[in-house]
């Protein structure tokens, strides 16, 4: 009974040293100034192709957040935290939404990180669901969020985070797929950006996938409706003059019912029918097909 407890301490104590030890290392101050190189997430997916026997490599050009279009940074922060400018790391609001949907659809297929959780995530983190990581992630967010400016930590965002297949940084992302450098990006072309976000490996951007099209659509419409973009005039010419339905304000908070169950038809890039390129079905529900980078 005596070694049975002593066991049970030992591992108490090394979970404790194992989350602790985040509120020390890594040095997040470095970030003020330097530029991250390789991230955790980018070893992971390395560790990925090499499991497939894939000969693939890292794609990233980085830029400063001044030479990133003001309409990417608006469709980013309307798709993926609609109050980063407001909280300090967690979005109460948006952790509550997503606890009622989960609890409604009774598992977890919600989730509701900020832009600085998931940069966390992202530079130091694997995208398990491990509550050991989501742990050393809040660790992570609170300190971040206490040393860096919000500018830097959208700056480092962007520029990390995954775009496409092996496609890292807005800048390589602009290039891939529409031919300009991100500080030439429209803003309907930043709204499939943002709305592939979730998963741009499965949903590229200018894929035909409706989960894109649908999602960018509610994107821009936000994007509209607070001003934050100026329709031009073709635009405003061919819209009906008969009111239509609305789009919800926010798409932080899971996803429309509707996009998901479009989500789950095949996406053109790769698609063959009944599944993707390598064979393999699409998922049918929910966050099993759209979690990675930005995933809880």
């Amino acid at each position: 009974m005596k070694l049975l407890k002593n066991a049970i301490l030992l591992i108490l104590l090394f979970l404790v040293v194992d989350v602790g030890r985040y509120f020390f290392i890594p040095d997040i101050s470095r970030l003020v100034r330097t530029n991250p190189g390789k991230t955790a997430f980018m070893e992971y997916r390395e560790g990925e192709w090499r499991g497939e026997g894939r000969d693939m490599t890292i794609k990233q050009h980085w830029v400063p957040l001044k030479k990133v279009s003001p309409s990417l940074v608006k469709a980013v922060l309307v798709s993926e935290d609609n109050n980063f400018w407001h909280h300090e790391g967690f979005d109460i609001d948006a952790i509550e939404g997503a606890v009622e949907k989960n609890i409604k659809a009774g598992e977890f297929k919600f989730g509701a990180s900020t832009i600085s959780q998931q940069l966390a995530k992202n530079l130091f983190l694997s995208p398990s669901k491990n509550p050991l990581r989501k742990l050393k992630e809040a660790i992570l967010t609170w300190r971040l969020e206490n040393t860096l400016s919000k500018r830097r930590i959208l700056e480092l965002y962007v520029n990390v985070a995954e775009w496409g297949d092996g496609i890292f940084g807005i800048d390589q992302a602009a290039r891939h797929y529409f031919g300009v450098r991100a500080s030439q990006l429209t803003a309907s072309q930043s709204a499939k950006l943002a709305a592939s976000l979730p998963n741009p490996v499965l949903y590229p951007p200018t894929g035909s996938s409706r989960f894109v099209r649908v999602r960018s659509g509610h994107i821009y419409a936000i994007m509209l409706r607070r001003g934050l973009v100026v329709p031009d005039y073709s635009e405003v010419m061919t819209t009906p003059d008969t009111p239509v339905a609305q789009p919800p304000d926010s798409v932080v908070v899971g996803v429309p019912e509707q996009l998901i169950q479009e989500a789950a038809l095949s996406d053109s890039t790769h698609a063959k029918p009944g599944g993707d390129g390598d064979g393999k079905k699409e998922p049918t529900t929910g966050d099993e097909g759209i979690k990675n980078q930005s995933g809880n």
